[in-house]
């Protein structure tokens, strides 16, 4: 599904990501951990388009990005088949919970609004809001928002899901709201790479785990063998800090 050759990425004079190399197979949740700053989130906005790079290429379902965007028409079939989930909302604010997740299908695959609305429907059934369609953003609380934005996602029916730290911005009371949602994608075999730092949601749900060190893979495997024999030193720091919290 995701194929990632020598990947370089630069800010300036910042090396961000650096001789990137990751496959990601049809329905294999990846879960990607490291320090802050490490270039996790920029790896996974890599994939999607919303960052460009400098070295390497990146090949999503068969559609391939070169450096400094030159894409052709493989960045906008991309993000058609690419959904994301931010670590802020994103939500409009002045729309209601149903046509937040109705607008894209609506003006991007042209689905009419009785189709629209009946999908979204069932994928807010499906993340446990189906009863706050009609309200606006403002009147629900951070872990429903980050469910309708899921929602909002699924809602283009994408072949790949991209997280980046989505429960960042959430009370701890609501967190297990939205990893609730993010396990029944996993148990349903969707395509996933998840950015986070819920350690013990990573053990859980993750078919592999990799741990990003200053812009590269150090460690990569199971969750059994990254969490519980970790081999690289700097994996070995990283866990022993966040794993006694």
């Amino acid at each position: 599904m995701v194929s990632i050759e020598g990947l370089n990425k630069h800010f300036g004079s910042l090396h961000v990501l650096k001789d990137i190399d990751l496959q990601v197979a049809p329905g294999e949740v990846v879960v990607i951990i490291g320090a802050s700053g490490s270039g996790k989130s920029t790896l996974i906005r890599c994939v999607n388009g919303l960052e460009q790079f400098q070295k390497g290429q990146i090949e999503v379902d068969g559609n391939l990005l070169k450096p400094d965007g030159k894409a052709g028409g493989a960045l906008q079939k991309i993000r058609t088949e690419v959904g994301m989930v931010f670590q802020q909302f994103n939500l409009f604010p002045h729309l209601s919970v149903l046509d937040n997740v109705t607008l894209a299908p609506m003006r991007v695959r042209n689905a009419s609004r009785a189709e629209a609305e009946r999908t979204a429907e069932r994928l807010l059934e499906r993340v446990g809001i189906a009863d706050q369609a009609r309200k606006h953003p403002a009147q629900l609380s951070g872990g429903q928002q980050q469910r309708v934005a899921l929602a909002r996602a699924l809602a283009m029916e994408p072949r790949l899901m991209l997280f980046d730290e989505p429960t960042s911005a959430l009370d701890p009371e609501m967190i297990g709201e939205v990893l609730d949602a993010m396990r029944e994608l996993a148990r349903d075999g969707m395509t996933m790479m998840i950015v986070t730092h819920e350690m013990t949601f990573a053990r859980e749900v993750a078919d592999r785990v990799i741990y990003i060190h200053k812009g590269e893979i150090t460690e990569q495997g199971t969750p059994e063998q990254v969490f519980d024999n970790p081999r690289n030193e700097r994996t070995q720091s990283f866990l022993a800090r966040v794993l006694t919290r």
